[in-house]
């Protein structure tokens, strides 16, 4: 099978030899090709956003599955998912192969045992209702495919995200997500144009999914958690903004409603107490339009 990201690139043949400057110059001029690649592929992301919005409200949980660069992506997102949109942590999880010495240091060998992905989302009590995506550069890495073989096993609806057309995953998942970025700057490189596209991709997929969820409402971060001051700070501006009151009014809100930034709001724009926001919110799916609109 050919693949793409291992392929020399000949726009960088003498790449060592360039001035610095010209040399970032066709990194940047190698990066560009990214976005116009990965919008190619907008209605398959689309459509893995509507499967896994839909398999959350139902219960489930979505698993990112990878190796090396695209195993810490994913991870990456499922983390930053908590104080960006308040989700539990167990909503959005990551798996990396060889566990979680490999965020930080290479674990030889971790990728080339399929029946370890399976293993792993054993250990995660996978579920039908569940969603896994795998994600791999090549679309190929042995961990990814035993994962997604089991998760198919199982009934659970699987993506999968890949930088070569054709590629195993591709053709294992439920949704197929292929970004064809090209040869990399460095050959076979893949944590640069191809970690950059599943980083793009992973990005649409989680927020497009907490969008749908109710967890913005317009373009504002309506779901932060607070963890720290520039969080504190930002809920404070968006009960300010969205229920057009002084920071007085908005500190007190969010005092009454244990920081919760859409709760808040709507005490304010309904006249209720906490508890009677959250009923409303609760009713709505979240969905502070719905609540405060009427």
């Amino acid at each position: 099978m050919n693949m793409t990201t291992e392929t020399p690139n000949p726009n960088t043949t003498h790449i060592d030899s360039l001035s610095t400057q010209e040399m970032i110059a066709t990194i940047n001029h190698e990066d560009a090709k990214v976005a116009v690649a990965v919008q190619q592929v907008v209605p398959q992301i689309a459509q893995a956003v509507d499967t896994v919005a839909d398999a959350i409200r139902n219960g489930g949980r979505l698993i990112y599955v990878g190796a090396g660069t695209s195993g810490r992506l994913g991870i990456l997102d499922a983390v930053e998912c908590v104080p960006t949109f308040s989700t539990p942590p167990h909503l959005v999880q990551g798996l990396i192969a060889g566990g979680e010495k490999a965020l930080v240091t290479a674990v030889e060998g971790a990728e080339d045992y399929p029946e370890h992905g399976e293993r792993d989302l054993k250990d995660l009590d996978l579920t039908a209702n569940d969603v896994v995506c795998g994600i791999a550069a090549s679309g190929r890495t042995p961990y990814v495919i035993g994962a997604l073989e089991y998760a198919t096993s199982i009934e659970a609806k699987t993506i999968a995200i890949a930088c070569n057309v054709p590629s195993a995953i591709l053709e294992i998942a439920d949704i197929a997500i292929g970004v064809e970025v090209g040869p990399e700057v460095i050959t076979g490189s893949t944590r640069m144009k191809s970690g950059t596209a599943q980083k793009m991709v992973l990005n649409m997929l989680s927020t497009g999914t907490m969008i749908k969820l109710g967890k913005v409402y317009g373009n504002l971060m309506v779901d932060v958690k607070v963890t720290n001051q520039k969080l504190a700070e930002r809920a404070r501006r968006l009960v300010m903004k969205v229920a057009d009151v002084d920071v007085e009014t908005a500190d007190a809100l969010l005092v009454q409603s244990d920081n919760q930034v859409k709760t808040a709001i709507v005490m304010h724009m309904l006249n209720v107490d906490a508890d009677t926001a959250r009923d409303h919110l609760s009713k709505a799916d979240g969905q502070l339009g719905q609540v405060i609109r009427r």
